[in-house]
């Protein structure tokens, strides 16, 4: 049985969707830091948004719709958070929409990060981008493919969120965006579209979970074996993107620079941005609004 719950609350309510215990982080082997853990927004629980804006950008005063639901998922064997998260008003009929994936340790809601609602937002209303909206669900700790049999979060991303948002009445994804752990599966999403012969029309990865050594991704037990991990590493398998409109943002202190900045010298993508930083809000809120602007003009293309 399918539970739902429709949440239209100010943007600063969001702001405990994406950001809940902002500032809080661990780190997984002196690697990884934790996504912050999320509170659950409830209806009409409005929260008050900071003053200024980050970048020019100023927080957005009208309301966003913000609609969580509990689904099935077969392809994963288990009930999932699916969030959808639409700009004021817009229509919402056949609105384009943008899969947004989680880091490790996440949930749907983590993948809000920095100020992304407030840019997107801004963005529409000043029409410095074409109204879209985002869609995430829960993906766990799998690098967002079948690492436990049964569960395969890569099959729910392909097979069944394009059903479950056209049962919504919003477009099949058109782009693919993810942070961290997310940005591996977002880079990873867009190769399994081009094989299938589904083109999307652009992946942007934030601060992605590319790592050199398997010795330090094996603490992360989200692979079999290095066979399998190097089968879907997007550092080893870069011609697979075949001219996709790619963008890449990394903080010059995360701990994935490394792998980052391989990648960003052998694809050569749209966007491939080096800046101060770390794997922290406080760096995911200096470059969103790139992100935005990245996402929005390639969604504005025929």
């Amino acid at each position: 049985m399918v539970s739902r719950r429709a949440v239209l609350g100010a943007l600063g309510a969001l702001g405990a969707l994406g950001a809940g215990a902002a500032g809080v982080s661990a780190a997984l082997g002196g690697e990884e830091p934790l996504p912050p853990r999320a509170n659950q927004a409830v209806a009409g629980g409005a929260m008050s948004t900071p003053k200024g804006g980050s970048n020019g950008f100023k927080p957005a005063v009208r309301r966003l719709l913000v609609q969580s639901e509990r689904l099935f998922s077969a392809q994963r064997g288990k009930e999932i958070t699916f969030l959808t998260v639409a700009p004021p008003g817009v229509e919402t009929l056949k609105l384009p929409m943008v899969l947004l994936l989680h880091g490790l340790y996440g949930k749907a809601q983590d993948a809000l990060v920095g100020n992304l609602p407030d840019v997107l937002v801004s963005a529409v209303a000043k029409g410095a981008v074409p109204p879209f909206g985002f869609v995430s669900v829960d993906g766990d700790n799998n690098y967002w493919h079948e690492n436990v049999a049964g569960d395969d979060p890569m099959g729910m991303l392909l097979e069944e969120v394009p059903r479950w948002l056209a049962d919504r009445g919003f477009s099949r994804p058109v782009a693919c965006a993810g942070v961290s752990m997310g940005g591996f599966g977002a880079l990873l999403y867009a190769r399994r579209k081009l094989e299938r012969k589904e083109r999307i029309k652009a992946v942007a990865a934030i601060s992605p979970g590319l790592l050199t050594s398997w010795t330090e991704m094996s603490k992360r037990k989200a692979f079999q074996d290095v066979g399998q991990w190097e089968s879907l590493d997007p550092l080893r398998h870069p011609d697979k993107l075949k001219n996709l409109p790619v963008g890449v943002w990394v903080g010059d202190r995360d701990p994935f620079i490394e792998g980052t900045r391989k990648f960003i010298q052998t694809v050569r993508p749209e966007v491939g941005s080096v800046t101060p930083g770390g794997h922290n809000d406080e760096f995911y809120k200096t470059i969103t609004p790139d992100v935005v602007r990245f996402l929005g003009k390639q969604l504005s293309t025929t």
